[in-house]
């Protein structure tokens, strides 16, 4: 599943996007050792039934995991855990560099807003796993 997850985010990246869609990310290390993230869009002839298609794909599969990761996380399905999160990390990569591309490089999509809720997220799931297991409490009468 991993293998084909991968398969999905480079044909995602490399293919269908630049096609129908006209958009295109990559990263690149320039001789200083520099990190370079470019952002492109192509301006020309897309069809609007194959951008909707693109659109609605992009962004309802990470959507579908993230379900998934909700089943796995309460069905206490841990080892299911780690593929769900490697599916997340992919498909949310491929809908982070296609919106930089639509919207252009040039916006700030990282706004204050999603800083505190990425934060309270991470708060959140830092919490739920480090708080330790409580016993069942018992009334003063014997009854669970």
């Amino acid at each position: 599943v991993v293998l084909l997850l991968s398969a999905d985010f480079w044909t995602v990246k490399n293919i269908t996007g630049r096609l129908l869609v006209g958009l295109r990310w990559w990263n690149y290390i320039d001789d200083d050792g520099q990190s370079h993230w470019v952002y492109e869009s192509k301006k020309g002839r897309v069809n609007a039934q194959e951008q909707r298609i693109f659109w609605l794909a992009l962004v309802l599969f990470p959507m579908i995991w993230g379900l998934f990761f909700m089943v796995a996380l309460f069905g206490f399905k841990f080892r299911w855990l780690v593929l769900v999160f490697i599916a997340i990390i992919l498909n949310g990569a491929n809908l982070y560099g296609y919106i930089k591309c639509n919207y252009g490089s040039s916006t700030n999509l990282n706004s204050a807003a999603s800083d505190f809720v990425r934060r309270q997220v991470f708060r959140n799931a830092f919490d739920f796993i480090s708080r330790p297991s409580q016993p069942p409490t018992t009334n003063a009468s014997g009854i669970v």
